[in-house]
């Protein structure tokens, strides 16, 4: 039996990294089996970038709508000029984001007949639920912030019991197949000093016990580990439903909670995702993006000053690290010259990234790199990340400590040597995966630093896009800031492709 059509409903969607993936599932015929009936998401920029991608999958196979949309990203063609030219797809990627910004809790009359809507014109066809409760409270930062605050009560904290907004929407639409993806500290996050995950996954078998509504029980699996009884999955450990992304080709070690509800009543053992032999590297997929210069944020930003404070720097670095690394001497530390700060030419045609990533990323080609655009840096900033990346690229990878740094380079924090702060500076290293790109990288880009010390600067936004596997003509809206915290927040397009491939193998057994 084959699917045909299945109905997604997005929830928590953020930029759609989850929907992203699902959609570019294609079946054996050739057809795009996943069509994503709605996304519920609060926040303004991040539901902009929802609803600009939503129309993109509408026109991209019309060579003039291709056209139109490249148009738009180099600037010819504003955005409701684009939505103009074609009405009737932009009025049903409006419909499918709920036209503005929507919060699970707060607008469930709307969320909840729009599903009722969406589920009785489906019919008897598949239909899938995706989505995670956004995790501050269950993240080991969130935790450590909450740990701060006076009077602080867990069980009062209505962020814990977010995934109870999920419970409804699957007593309402009563889906085919869940999937609910969250940070690693929900596995030990507790409630009344009681680890929650256990009361979490009970909910999730059976919705209908906490919504009071008659609603199939399911049956939840490891997208990583065999279970023994299909019937009755149950897992020696909960870290069995944590995902390595960087297992399965993707740069980032993002490690994630992803868990796979399947309807009791459905036949049938979903696969788990199959690990990739290598894994992806940060150079891999970032090296063919026009190379950039960092700005200054303390002080006026001319390109000749930034090369002489680069340029000296340099000459510092190389003394320093001389006295720790012999092959220093040979360290070629001078900055390129005239670089810019964004680029809006073609990536370069030469790559060296995995062949599976790239027609994931380069399909469909935009006419400019978007979103990358470097931030302005504190002068004496710019010497640590020289230092860090260097050094990084010197000790095979592994970035300095905070007390790797020499005493002249340590910034003025009184527990700088305390451990507290021992990776305040780090550099993604060139020759491995990167580490979990989080929505902290809009803050500042200390933990982001570019493995190139002759570029001297963070990662760009689409850098990070990169790590995170969109696409490059996905294009993130808002400002620099917002489209980081997108980013950061996002599930990694090309690991929710993955796991839509196990969805529909098992819809079709």
């Amino acid at each position: 039996m084959k699917t045909g059509t299945i109905l997604v409903i997005d929830l928590f969607a953020g930029p759609g990294g989850l929907g992203e993936g699902l959609s570019s599932v294609i079946d054996a015929s050739g057809s795009h089996p996943f069509k994503i009936g709605m996304s519920v998401e609060k926040e303004p920029s991040a539901h902009k970038t929802l609803t600009t991608r939503a129309f993109y999958r509408r026109i991209k196979d019309s060579k003039l709508g291709l056209a139109s949309y490249n148009d738009y990203l180099l600037g010819n063609l504003t955005r409701a000029q684009l939505f103009g030219l074609f009405p009737y797809e932009a009025e049903k990627a409006l419909q499918e984001t709920l036209y503005t910004p929507h919060s699970l809790g707060d607008d469930n009359s709307t969320i909840h007949k729009r599903i009722t809507e969406l589920v009785q014109n489906h019919g008897n066809k598949p239909k899938v639920v995706i989505g995670g409760p956004p995790c501050q409270a269950y993240s080991l930062a969130g935790r450590s912030r909450n740990a701060g605050i006076k009077d602080y009560q867990a069980e009062k904290d209505d962020r814990n019991f977010l995934y109870k907004e999920y419970l409804k929407v699957l007593s309402v639409a009563q889906p085919d197949v869940f999937i609910m993806e969250n940070v690693r500290g929900i596995l030990s996050a507790r409630i009344d000093g009681k680890i929650i995950f256990p009361r979490i996954l009970q909910d999730l078998r059976a919705p209908g016990r906490i919504t009071k509504i008659t609603t199939p029980k399911y049956k939840i699996f490891s997208l990583v580990v065999d279970v023994d009884n299909p019937e009755s999955p149950i897992y020696e450990d909960f870290t069995d439903y944590l995902i390595k992304s960087e297992n399965y080709g993707i740069p980032q070690a993002r490690h994630r909670v992803i868990l796979l509800g399947v309807r009791a009543d459905i036949q049938g053992t979903p696969s788990t995702l199959k690990p990739f032999k290598y894994q992806s590297t940060v150079e891999q997929v970032l090296a063919d993006l026009p190379k950039l210069r960092s700005g200054f944020s303390k002080r006026k930003d001319i390109t000749k000053d930034w090369e002489s404070t680069v340029s000296k720097n340099a000459t510092t670095v190389k003394r320093l690290l001389k006295k720790q690394f012999k092959q220093a001497k040979s360290l070629d530390l001078k900055p390129f010259k005239k670089l810019t700060r964004s680029a809006t030419q073609p990536v370069e045609q030469s790559c060296q990234m995995p062949e599976h990533l790239i027609e994931w990323y380069r399909g469909k080609e935009p006419p400019c790199v978007l979103n990358h655009e470097t931030r302005g840096h504190m002068e004496s900033d710019l010497l640590r990340y020289a230092y860090s990346a260097a050094y990084t690229q010197l000790n095979d990878g592994t970035p300095p400590k905070a007390r790797d740094f020499p005493d002249d380079l340590a910034p003025a924090h009184e527990n700088w040597k305390s451990g507290s702060h021992a990776d305040r500076f780090r550099t993604q290293a060139a020759n491995k995966c990167s580490t979990t790109v989080t929505s902290h990288i809009s803050k500042d880009g200390h933990y982001f630093i570019h493995y190139d010390p002759k570029q001297c600067r963070s990662l760009t936004v689409r850098e990070a896009a990169r790590l995170q596997t969109f696409p490059d003509n996905y294009l993130f809206e808002g400002n620099r800031t917002q489209q980081y915290v997108q980013v950061g927040n996002a599930v990694p397009p090309y690991l929710a492709q993955q796991i839509g491939k196990v969805v529909m193998e098992l819809l079709d057994q």
